[in-house]
């Protein structure tokens, strides 16, 4: 019998995809809910699951083919045990087979086995956050940094690695094209338009990080214990900007025609780097949430987004976004709205830097600050108001407690 591997529903508004990428041959076994393929939308990346256990008879649908919502991808030719009723209990025999058989390593997603083989890890031995267990990226990086590090090569080594490049470097190709996949396509065109469209204008500040940094050492150890979760500084400046957006309303407005219409919900995109591109989860009701909903939020849509699971909802109807360069060395940049947004706050890396105080120069862990906004409907201002409002509540973190 054979079972049809259609596309699922891609969301509101979304009524087309490109196969990415197939992870199985036809004539290839599977097994039940292991991803099949691969689909790239406008917004997301998702894998399509084998409905049932069997032997992949006929792809339909290549790589690179665009396809509507419940098109034909592809059939599996059901294999007769999978076929055969389940009974509603299992036997003990069959209950001691269970976890063998449903192991992680038939359960990992495609980026996660790509890492898996990559490292020669052993799947089974790292712990899985995800749903039932399942693995998923952030587990893997996690325990790749509490390896212990590669020894060091020896002195020799210089001349042979400059060696390896040269012979690289003279066999590889002077160039090479692929496409675009749909979805760098897309924030490619939404960031054009935010330029052609937004007076864009950028303002800078910098921030002492003292009080923050020293807060979080001195309840680390007792917060993760209660909350399960690291103390990042993402809550505190999501909080920060929810403070400043309620002082300075037009910052979380937006143009609509000729009208503007003010935001009184706070729903803070925190822009992430996924393998497929720049992706911005939202954070719902930010004002709402206390300081470990918002760091468990946030690393929970992050590893989502790494691993190609967010849904559209979860990309839709922000008010404000929050990007944060500093993971990857960034000290300063002018960050680009996310349209129809207003205004886009950029984080940059902490760096030990002089600054005076009073008539001393002391050395302090500063970080510069970036707020981007559209001058059409924020005034210069507005603007700086608002940064260093931001700039008040991270250098005095009791003002976000005491509202004010």
């Amino acid at each position: 019998m054979a079972i049809e591997i259609k596309v699922p529903s891609l969301g509101e508004s979304v009524t087309e995809a490109t196969v990415a990428k197939w992870f199985k041959n036809a004539g290839d076994t599977v097994a039940a809910d292991e991803p099949l393929v691969s689909l790239e939308t406008d917004k997301v990346a998702l894998d399509v699951y084998a409905p049932a256990a069997g032997k992949l008879e006929r792809i339909v649908a290549a790589a690179g083919t665009t396809v509507a919502v419940n098109a034909l991808l592809g059939a599996i030719a059901e294999s007769r045990q999978s076929a055969a009723p389940k009974p509603d209990h299992p036997t003990p025999a069959a209950a001691s087979r269970i976890p063998d058989e449903q192991s992680k390593e038939a359960m990992l997603p495609p980026s996660v086995r790509v890492m898996v083989e990559e490292h020669k890890l052993d799947a089974n031995a790292i712990h899985g956050s995800g749903k039932g267990g399942r693995l998923l990226k952030g587990d893997v990086l996690a325990h790749l940094e509490r390896a212990p590090s590669p020894a060091a090569p020896p002195k020799s080594a210089p001349p042979v690695l400059l060696q390896a490049k040269a012979t690289v470097s003279a066999t590889a190709p002077h160039e090479e094209r692929v496409p675009m996949s749909r979805l760098r396509r897309t924030i490619a065109e939404r960031l054009k338009e935010a330029q052609n469209t937004a007076a864009i204008l950028t303002t800078f500040n910098e921030v002492d990080m003292s009080a923050v940094i020293a807060l979080r050492s001195a309840y680390r150890e007792e917060y993760e214990k209660r909350h399960g979760v690291k103390l990042g500084f993402m809550s505190f400046f999501v909080k920060a900007v929810v403070f400043a957006l309620k002082d300075i309303p037009s910052v979380n407005a937006q143009i609509d025609g000729a009208d503007i219409v003010y935001k009184n919900h706070y729903d803070i995109g925190v822009a992430v780097s996924a393998p497929q591109g720049l992706v911005v989860p939202v954070l719902r009701d930010a004002d709402q949430l206390g300081f470990a909903d918002i760091e468990k939020r946030v690393a929970d849509l992050a590893g989502r987004a790494r691993d190609g699971k967010l849904t559209l909802a979860e990309l839709q109807g922000g008010t404000f976004t929050i990007t944060n360069g500093g993971v990857f060395g960034s000290l300063l940049s002018t960050p680009i709205l996310n349209p129809p947004q207003s205004g886009i706050l950029g984080m940059h890396k902490i760096q030990n830097r002089p600054v005076a105080e009073g008539s001393a120069v002391v050395v302090r862990p500063m970080m510069y600050v970036a707020l981007s906004y559209d001058h059409r409907l924020v005034d210069g201002r507005e603007a700086v108001t608002f940064l260093v409002r931001v700039k008040e509540c991270i250098e005095a973190p009791d003002r976000l407690l005491l509202d004010v």
